[in-house]
This record gives C-alpha cells, structure tokens and sequence, in this order.
C-alpha cells in the first residue's frame, strides 16, 4: 500500500500491460460474472455467490473495498485467500510491473486475476470498484454474463455529473453479444444502457421487462419468463434487498441455477456492514441494553433505502453515529435518514486521510435538522449515546472505510 497509494487514475492501459507481462491470467479464468451499479453490486454478489455454492459450484469472488482485512477482496473457490497466496502473487505481480508506475486498484486487481486463474472452479464473480468503462476489471473481454445495479449520483469527479453521464460509464462493461442482467433504473440510466446493449447486440434481461419481483405476505415472489418463485425473504435486511434479490435471482436463472439453489441465495449471503446487527465484542458489551447495528452506505441512494429500512425495524429511539469520506455528498446522504433519527454524533473515520472532518459532519447534520455533536471517537460516541439514552438503537454509519474500523475494533 506505501508502494502503490489508492490513487484513481481510470485507464486501462497499465491493466493491458502488466497482464499481458504475466501471459493473460484474465483470459484464463472460470465463466465470470461481471457486475457493475452504484448501490447493490456487493449484495446482488453476495447473493449470486450463496445460490451458486448452494448448487455445488466453487465460486471465485472479488469485491472491494474490504472491511476489516484485505484478503476479504479474494475469495479463491469459496475460501479467503491465505496469507502465504496473497503474499506470493503480490511479490509476482510487483516483480512483474518492474518499478512503472501503476496503481493500488491496478496491481490488486490483476494480483487477483492471476490467483483466479489458478485455481480451478466453476464461475468467477467480478464487482466493478469504480464507473465500470475504465475499472481494472473491465479486461475481461468476454464474460458470461454481465449485470447492472441501480445507477445513482456519486463519484461525479470521475463519472460525470449527471445520471445518464454515470450510467454511461456503468453500462461499459456491456460487452458484444454477451447477456445482461439490468436492476432497477431511472429513465435516463435505463435509455443509455439499453442505447448501449443494442449498440452491441448484448441481449438484456431488464426489471420490470422480462423480470419482476415483489414482497407478498412476507414472502419474495421472482417472476419470470421461466416461470414464477415463492421464495423467503432475503436474509440481508431492507427493502432494498428485496430489488437487490432480483438482480441476483435473475442472473442465477440465467446461469441454469434451479428453485433450491434460488432459495439459498436468499438464505444464506453473507455482507458485513449492510444494515448488520452487532451481536458481540467490546462495542456491543459497551452498549449495554442498547442494539448496535452498521452499515457502510454513503451516497443519497443508500441514505434514502437505509432510512427506509430502518422504518421497518421494531420501534426503538435511534441514534446514529456518523462518519463519512469528504468525497461524498453528505447533505444528500443524510436529509432522508432525518426522519429516522433526530440525534447524531459525528466522528472523523481514523487513519483514513480522506476523511470528512468531524465538525463538517456536524455542521452537515444540523443544517439537515439533527441535533448534533461532534466525538472524539466511535466508542465516545456510544458511551454517550448510553448514557443519554439506554435501551436505544444506534446505527453506525456513513462510510465503508468506518465499518471497517469498527469491525477491527469489535473484533
């Protein structure tokens, strides 16, 4: 990380080279699922992932940012990658780049194709870091299936200030003929991908199209031109997860998945830090009676679905100890969770030096109607959040840098 900083520089000419320096891993990977969005990605893998392994598959993953550890980002057929692997295939990569100029997302990025391509399994799962054009991942020149998330506002400095500019970027990843599986959208993000799928002659599955799905008495119901499914709700928590879920069951059909492998991906995703109650560590014994839940959402779309989900949970006073990125639109982020919440606690996310300062956090929530604070640290934060109000529910959120810190710090 000293060597390679998390500069974003988005091309893919330095991808082409130092792949090409390593004999084209990326060519030799299992069928890949590429999946790009700006909210979703993360839980629509998470959710493919559960239904594949459900159907026997061994299932490459590669996701980021992680949270706590970063081998969290490899996942070679089902299992994290070892210290040992990641060592070595870091060392060959770096060796093989020779001392050019090259950036963090690049050199990990093809450290994980290289890893994949060793490995034997069924299907690798790719999530787009950034934009999906120019995102390291976007080498894979013929995957089996693409998928696109909702498209929203975020990352304008690298994708273009409106919707229909990101979802340009987004709908990159639509290769020649290759299928793809389109989530929920906004008019103006639907016409350029569809502008682009015809473009390519990529044949789409979109959302309300040739898929619909629904909550009916408490029961996921997945319809398509296969057929319908009465499946249990996402075990991943919001009403968002519901649409996310859709995404996913929608891709499994696609992919041959059956009925059981379906209700599995329901069942059985594992996401950390996305509306995740906080069942032990020291965070959870500081906070007594009160519950302790995080989540890593941090653009105005994942404020607005948080808020939403938070309404659904069992009435408690709630209390939200925020952190955000000074990249992100936090007016946006946090107008809609102010009718969930009427307290806030900022804090600045530690060792992160993109951090959003804590007093703009606070000044950002009480211009948004909050009564807020500023904290010197997380666990400040909850120590007086306890002591104003025992037995409440405090939300940890605003960035997945934060969820990090707080999984580490929870152990």
């Amino acid at each position: 990380m000293s060597l390679h900083p998390k500069v974003i520089d988005l091309s893919l000419d330095r991808m082409v080279v130092l792949l090409e320096k390593l004999g084209n891993p990326h060519r030799a990977l299992p069928p890949v699922v590429h999946i790009a969005g700006t909210n979703g990605k993360g839980s629509t893998l998470a959710m493919m992932r559960a239904g594949l392994e459900a159907a026997g598959h061994r299932v490459h993953a590669y996701t980021s940012p992680h949270l706590a550890r970063f081998h969290e980002r490899i996942r070679l057929a089902g299992k994290l990658i070892g210290e040992d692997e990641l060592t070595a295939v870091l060392d060959e990569v770096a060796a093989a780049n020779g001392g050019l100029p090259i950036t963090f997302f690049e050199i990990t990025t093809v450290a994980a194709l290289l890893a994949f391509s060793r490995v034997p399994a069924d299907f690798t799962l790719l999530e787009v870091g950034l934009g999906g054009r120019f995102d390291t991942t976007n080498v894979i020149e013929r995957p089996a299936l693409s998928v696109i998330t909702p498209v929203s506002i975020d990352h304008q400095q690298y994708l273009g200030d409106t919707l229909a500019e990101i979802a340009g970027e987004k709908a990159g990843i639509i290769k020649r003929a290759v299928p793809c599986v389109v989530g929920p959208q906004a008019d103006d993000a639907l016409q350029v991908i569809e502008a682009r799928a015809h473009a390519l002659g990529a044949p789409l599955l979109v959302h309300g199209q040739h898929w619909h799905v629904s909550e009916e008495r408490a029961r996921l119901v997945f319809q398509d031109e296969t057929g319908l499914m009465d499946l249990p709700m996402p075990a991943l928590v919001g009403a968002h997860q519901v649409l996310n879920a859709g995404t996913a069951l929608a891709g499994l059909r696609h992919l041959g998945a059956d009925e059981a492998a379906c209700e599995a991906a329901m069942r059985n995703p594992r996401w950390p830090a996305r509306l995740q109650r906080l069942r032990r560590g020291p965070l959870v014994r500081a906070a007594g009676s009160a519950e302790l839940w995080l989540d890593g959402g941090h653009n105005p779309a994942a404020g607005a679905a948080l808020a939403e989900a938070l309404t659904r949970l069992p009435e408690r006073p709630l209390h939200l100890i925020c952190g955000m990125l000074n990249s992100k639109d936090i007016s946006g982020y946090l107008r809609p969770l102010r009718a969930a919440a009427a307290h806030l606690l900022a804090v600045s996310i530690p060792g992160e030096t993109a951090t959003l300062p804590a007093e703009a956090t606070c000044a950002a929530a009480v211009e948004a109607g909050f009564d807020a604070q500023v904290a010197a640290s997380v666990e400040a934060a909850l120590s007086a959040i306890v002591a104003r109000a025992p037995g409440a529910r405090v939300l940890i959120c605003g960035s997945l840098y934060l969820a990090g810190h707080v999984l580490h710090e929870n152990a």
